[in-house]
């Protein structure tokens, strides 16, 4: 489920791609946006997928092994503890996962199984396998940590994989460390007497409307917010201020002003990290001191109309 940080990550770039383009095709960048976010669940189901595909591969293998006309007693009779896993079984009956995949097409592991080989290949030599193999625990917990720890150190941080990700579609590249915190927590809450269903991609039809109120209040009002800003910045030229800054303070403005249930201090708190993460080294600085002067000038002059959990 795509929280609020990640929606604003989401408009901020395309408020940044609208005003870079000079554009005033609104209706076209907002199904963009839309669209962008959508294809963030694509690629948390192709994670979940890539799990059952490696299951799948190595279970191949273990079959072919067992055919051969010297095969070792080893071949005969394998271990089988990683290819009836728990977890894999629940995503692999999963009927929701399966729809979603053949509904959107998403076949890229039949296209691409080199990458499926590459996993299994790691996976295998990694310490957590091997503790994972020659443990006799056995248990739906055992194998659910064994799990979460295999997508950390092998899919999550695997190079070749973010770079086809990336390859295949340009805004995966700042979607990959979100959705991989997602599959984790996924993984953590998933349980042994129920059957897994993909959630929801927006938590309720409130957050996938501020996808679009958030974008079209910040477009259509940048210039009376870059004014509130060349106001409280009077030694700064708006040429010295990082674009990405200014979309992130005209962002934030936006939201004292325009969104009443969400808190002032909230919102600081939310472009704060996110110019941590999308700005210069120095930028969550500049952006703190210019919202708290912001918020303190619309406070006193009792412009800051917040209601409900926005008091807070």
């Amino acid at each position: 489920m795509i929280n609020r940080r990640h929606i604003r990550v989401k408009v901020m770039q395309s408020v940044y791609a609208f005003l870079q383009s000079k554009s005033d095709g609104l209706d076209k960048e907002e199904k963009f946006l839309y669209n962008s976010i959508d294809k963030m669940f694509d690629l948390y189901v192709l994670l979940l997928r890539l799990l059952v595909e490696v299951k799948n591969l190595e279970k191949k293998h273990i079959a072919i092994s067992q055919k051969k006309f010297l095969a070792t007693p080893e071949e005969l009779k394998p271990n089988t503890k990683f290819v009836e896993n728990q977890i894999f079984q629940l995503l692999s009956e999963s009927v929701s996962l399966k729809n979603y995949i053949e509904t959107n097409k998403l076949n890229y592991w039949n296209l691409d199984n080199e990458y499926v080989h590459e996993i299994l290949k790691l996976t295998k030599n990694s310490k957590s396998y091997q503790a994972y193999m020659s443990s006799n625990k056995s248990s739906f917990q055992d194998d659910k940590e064994f799990m979460v720890a295999l997508f950390k150190e092998v899919i999550a941080p695997n190079e070749k994989l973010a770079d086809y990700f990336e390859d295949k579609n340009i805004s995966w590249v700042d979607d990959i460390p979100f959705v991989n915190t997602w599959i984790v927590k996924t993984l953590n809450q998933m349980k042994a007497v129920e059957a897994f269903k993909l959630g929801n991609l927006y938590k309720d039809e409130g957050d996938k409307k501020f996808v679009i109120d958030l974008f079209r209040k910040v477009v259509l009002n940048h210039t009376e917010f870059e004014k509130e800003v060349i106001d409280k910045t009077p030694n700064w030229d708006t040429d010295r201020i990082a674009e990405i800054d200014m979309i992130l303070i005209k962002m934030a403005i936006c939201e004292f002003l325009k969104f009443p249930s969400i808190p002032a201090r909230v919102t600081i708190n939310e472009y704060i990290e996110i110019a941590k993460d999308y700005s210069t080294e120095k930028s969550s600085f500049f952006i703190n001191g210019v919202l708290d002067k912001i918020l303190k000038d619309f406070t006193a002059s009792k412009r800051l109309d917040k209601i409900g959990r926005g008091l807070l």
